[in-house]
């Protein structure tokens, strides 16, 4: 492989913001940054004095750089959430912030309460709260809500259904912080309009007036010598214009630009591995398995190139004990196609009395349009050759030995292929190694995502170790009852009474617990 041209390809960077992305000699991407002048940043790295000046982890990422990518955005916010999402889909390994999948700020606030208020999250979840941002800067965030509570009266305290007996231990209304809607200080429908006139200016609506009005505020104190509120006007200006300056979300998929070509590299990939065709179905299985606690696979389906998500399903391991990927993995192909064959035999009774292999068959019923579930042209396992073993193992157990399966090992883009000692290795320029690639990666981020999600129900649910006179008898029946503490919060509390043991009074304890902790999981 040439070693590459980098002044020919440096002429090509712009001096505009934006990401780029290092790659190593076999194509994988080993450092994602960002840049207010991608040129500048950019051809800094292959300076000679770069290298002589630079630390060993530094010197180690330039040695290692065979080609760079690169993509332009519109200011320094929008490379900020670039970056972060390119890292947590790629997780280069010279990389540290953004690998431990923490997320940028939002603001949260929950209309539905009776008198809502504004918290901070990093997670947005499908429970009818209204959300902002994401916002690249926090405490730029913290300081505008700080600024939006105070300057239009906006409740700050904890209590879901703050009361007299709450305002007697507040004195946010004393230094007039507060509207004190508690006390019916201000008629909800005038609370509920200071509440929308926030959210328009989270949402960045009428931003030039805003700014306008607090230039104009400034510009008063200073004239009139008042240094120390015009110092902090300034303060609350710039931390608005961070938080509302414009900015574009980089959900997956979206945002980057892109050269794949779904139809050349499916065509591509049917021929490097021998298939009859180009593999238009393709599914794809991930292990995950951060602790022993919850050992879960993905697998996730393409067709015709391009993600199908209606199709991903999901898997808590259920068999293995201890941290086993080849028995992990043996268990969810066994899952995955002895449901498919299950749900597919009503659909062809005389299965059993025909020559037809049971390959040939499932493809068949597919074409007729009688198959619930189709059988993929290709199988993808994550690993090597203990994966791809104990795939093949379960797939000739059910019969469905012509089924094509391939491993992909990740240290360096091996596929493995039944019955072969060797691998073969797809160059990395290749579109249908970069197909494998993305439908590999895919199925990680489903299942570390799947992972992630069982952990907060953990913690959720460790909620209730800490409310008082809370018995592991007492949390046992409330789970086993509504399910998960989000259901609990939604229960009445004549519905929690009925479980044996919890009195009324109980019940109203539990849930005044819950509403009290309910914003600080939501906070950073």
């Amino acid at each position: 492989m040439p070693d590459p041209d980098f002044k020919a390809k440096l002429r090509e960077v712009p001096h505009k913001p934006g990401v780029y992305l290092m790659k190593d000699r076999l194509g994988s991407i080993i450092y994602v940054g960002k840049a207010l002048d991608l040129k500048r940043r950019v051809s800094s790295y292959f300076m000679p004095s770069q290298k002589m000046r630079s630390n060993v982890k530094t010197r180690a990422l330039i040695d290692s750089i065979y080609d760079f990518e690169f993509h332009t955005v519109r200011n320094e916010e929008e490379s900020l959430l670039l970056e972060g999402k390119l890292i947590k889909d790629y997780r280069p390994r010279y990389n540290v912030a953004f690998r431990d999948d923490k997320r940028f700020m939002l603001a949260k606030i929950r209309l539905a309460d009776p008198w809502p208020r504004f918290v901070t999250t990093r997670m947005k979840k499908d429970d009818g709260s209204r959300y902002f941002g994401p916002f690249p800067h926090s405490s730029a965030l913290h300081s505008t809500l700080e600024w939006l509570n105070r300057s239009l009266g906006l409740r700050v305290c904890r209590p879901s259904h703050p009361g007299e007996t709450d305002y007697r231990h507040c004195n946010a209304d004393i230094i007039r912080n507060c509207s004190a809607p508690c006390i019916g200080r201000i008629d909800h429908a005038t609370y509920l309009a200071k509440i929308e006139e926030a959210c328009r200016v989270l949402e960045g609506k009428g931003r030039r007036d805003v700014f306008d009005k607090l230039r104009e505020e400034m510009s008063t104190a200073a004239d009139a010598l008042d240094f120390e509120k015009a110092t902090q006007l300034r303060d609350i200006l710039q931390n608005l214009e961070k938080t509302l300056s414009p900015t574009r979300q980089f959900s997956r998929g979206r945002g980057v630009q892109t050269t794949v070509k779904p139809t050349e590299d499916l065509a591509e990939l049917g021929e490097e591995l021998h298939l009859a065709g180009p593999p238009r179905v393709m599914e794809c299985f991930d292990i995950s398995n951060v602790s022993s606690n919850h050992i879960v696979a993905s697998m996730v389906r393409f067709t015709d190139g391009k993600p199908d998500n209606q199709n991903y399903r999901r898997y808590r391991i259920k068999t293995v004990e201890g941290q086993d990927d080849f028995a992990s993995m043996a268990e969810v192909i066994r899952r995955r196609y002895s449901r498919i064959l299950l749900e597919n035999a009503a659909a062809n009774p005389d299965a059993n009395f025909s020559q037809e292999s049971l390959v040939d068959a499932q493809r068949r019923l597919a074409r007729e349009g009688r198959a619930r579930i189709v059988l993929p042209d290709l199988v993808i396992v994550d690993g090597g050759k203990g994966q791809l073993g104990m795939a093949v193992r379960e797939l000739n157990a059910l019969g469905l030995h012509e089924l094509p399966v391939i491993g992909l090992a990740k240290q360096h883009e091996e596929v493995f292929i039944p019955g072969r000692s060797d691998s073969i290795r797809i160059p990395h320029d290749r579109g249908s190694l970069k197909l494998l690639q993305r439908i590999r990666d895919e199925a990680h981020r489903f299942a570390n995502g799947y992972n992630a999600l069982l952990y907060r129900r953990r913690m959720k649910e460790s909620l209730l170790d800490d409310c008082p006179g809370m018995s592991a008898n007492k949390k046992q029946l409330l789970l086993e009852k509504f399910g998960s503490v989000a259901r609990l919060k939604k229960a009445t509390a004549d519905e929690i009474s009925n479980i044996p043991g919890i009195s009324k009074k109980s019940a109203f304890a539990l849930l005044d617990f819950l509403g009290r902790n309910d914003s600080s999981q939501d906070k950073d």
